[in-house]
């Protein structure tokens, strides 16, 4: 069981805002954080790993993490920026992490990367980066892995595969899982229980298809392009297969997540 109850102020995407959060998750479960750029959701990531300090205190099974620093915590982070060492191998990647050579072949061979042990991260692709995090995370065998949107750089193709291989490594290992995503896909394929923040709090709690169906005339999308017509500006983005045009404001960026409506609105 984790019992967490912090706060920390922040500087959301609408000013000031407070990071306040109470909340229980229970050993084994796999936790989707959704919710708007700004919302909050990396920094509590951040905060779990002991990156960040926040008031308050977080408990995993009855011990206080409030003081323990970051490398004490069993913990496991995988970044969207993948976040390798460059002058390391594969295998020496996970090596640094903990010196278990049964576990980390285990690891690679789960994750179809064993004939690639010794080359050097530079000369992977993106899906192999990911997964060579994926493993160094699960090197500890951590009570609590950290997922910061680690599939939003993939294609379609390896989404699916490494959904699979994230999902398998959760109930291999018995671990419980947090991961921050603003993919309904993902959300919907991973997560046993789906969180949605705004502003720096929690405003609903269930499962996927409750929390998803619930929210079914919203969507969060990526930003593709921009375009200025006239007195407006228009975003470009891909809503299920298509690609729509809608109006938004102008501090709107490239890469930049947004919420619309399925009728094309922008919120």
């Amino acid at each position: 069981m984790i019992s967490l109850s912090i706060y920390k102020q922040l500087h959301g995407s609408q000013g000031v805002m407070e990071l306040d959060i109470n909340l229980q998750i229970h050993k084994g479960e796999f936790v989707a954080l959704m919710g708007e750029s700004g919302a909050g959701k990396t920094t509590l990531l951040r905060i779990l790993a002991g990156l960040e300090r926040a008031k308050g205190n977080i408990l995993v099974e009855g011990n206080s993490w409030e003081s323990m620093p970051p490398q004490q915590r069993e913990i496991g982070f995988v970044f969207q920026d993948y976040a390798l060492f460059d002058n390391m191998t594969v295998e020496e990647n996970l090596f640094f992490v903990q010196d278990d050579e049964a576990l980390a072949s285990e690891l690679l061979e789960l994750t179809e990367l064993s004939s690639l042990r010794h080359r050097n991260v530079t000369k992977l692709s993106g899906g192999q980066k990911q997964r060579v995090s994926l493993c160094r995370a699960m090197m500890k065998k951590p009570k609590l892995l950290l997922l910061d949107e680690p599939l939003s750089s993939l294609d379609l193709s390896m989404r699916s595969k490494l959904q699979h291989e994230i999902k398998h490594l959760h109930e291999r290992f018995a671990t419980t899982t947090i991961m921050v995503s603003h993919d309904i896909h993902d959300v919907f394929t991973l997560s046993s229980r789906v969180l949605v923040l705004e502003q720096g709090k929690i405003i609903q709690d269930g499962t996927a298809r409750q929390v998803l169906l619930e929210n079914d005339k919203y969507c969060t999308v990526e930003v593709l392009e921009l375009e200025e017509k006239s007195d407006k500006v228009m975003a470009t983005v891909y809503v299920a297969g298509k690609l729509l045009e809608v109006e938004v404001n102008s501090d709107v960026y490239i890469g930049q997540h947004i919420q619309i409506t399925l009728n094309g609105a922008y919120l």
